[in-house]
């Protein structure tokens, strides 16, 4: 096929793709500002790569940034063993922690949760 003919395929494919879901990105106090000041659901995922909890967790946390039901919503990962100002501010205890927002509200914290099925009712309560 010529590139003449393969354009216009191209341009349907890239218009039918559906809307991509932000990856999680790594948090910063101003990454979570930045989201609550515009009004935005967050989930924050307090991690840290040693935890088998949290490892258990990322699974179910990283498949919510590519689905289309929480396209919305902001996940930020918070480092547990290195940042520990950003923790202390969150008034965070413990790795595995999770903490979802609606705008500037809390609207929940869960601990040690490894279940998909209730991370991601949990992590629905920052869209409703």
């Amino acid at each position: 096929m010529t590139l003449v003919r393969l354009l216009p395929l191209a341009v349907v494919a890239v218009i039918a793709a559906p809307a991509e879901a932000q990856p999680v990105r790594p948090f910063s106090m101003a990454a979570l500002k930045a989201a609550q000041a515009a009004g935005k659901p967050v989930l924050v995922d307090v991690h840290a790569p040693w935890c088998p909890t949290c490892r258990a967790q990322a699974p179910t946390i990283d498949s919510l940034a590519t689905d289309p039901a929480y396209q919305s919503l902001t996940i930020l990962r918070l480092d547990y063993d290195h940042q520990t100002a950003e923790k202390k501010a969150l008034g965070v205890r413990m790795q595995s922690t999770l903490i979802a927002y609606k705008g500037r509200t809390e609207v929940g914290r869960i601990v040690g949760v490894t279940d998909p099925a209730q991370l991601r009712a949990f992590a629905a309560t920052a869209l409703k």
